[in-house]
């Protein structure tokens, strides 16, 4: 089985976190599922910098990487996923998204109310309880 590691962010502002909807996928259940934004990690790249890395990419967003929250293992029906999320700050809400449909800041009692990829629920079940 095909293994992916990928790191995402957990982006806190206001006391509001960050979610994003994925675009559409061939793969049906991740397929416009909410996520926390992230991705593969380059070679010779830490978590760190692959993180602002692809949070700039994805949505121009200038974040700064706490620390380690959660990793995730999850096995889908065609990958296994290592995801390793972070606990990051950004000075301002204002985003481009460049590659999922949607975006929302939500307060934490209201993240249940969000269709999400099955990976991301451990890291939602944890802000729940913090």
């Amino acid at each position: 089985m095909k293994k992916v590691e990928v790191v995402a962010a957990v982006i806190i502002k206001d006391s509001k976190i960050l979610c994003v909807q994925r675009g559409v996928s061939k793969l049906d259940y991740i397929s416009k599922k909410w996520e926390f934004p992230g991705g593969k990690i380059e070679e010779n790249e830490s978590f760190e910098d692959a993180l602002m890395r692809e949070i700039q990419e994805e949505l121009r967003l200038k974040i700064k990487v706490e620390k380690l929250f959660l990793t995730v293992e999850h096995t889908y029906q065609d990958f296994h996923l290592t995801m390793h999320s972070y606990l990051c700050e950004t000075e301002n809400t204002e985003l481009t998204l460049t590659e999922h449909l949607d975006f929302k800041w939500l307060e934490k009692e209201n993240l249940l109310a969000l269709d999400w990829a099955a990976a991301d629920v451990p890291i939602v079940n944890k802000l729940m309880l913090s």
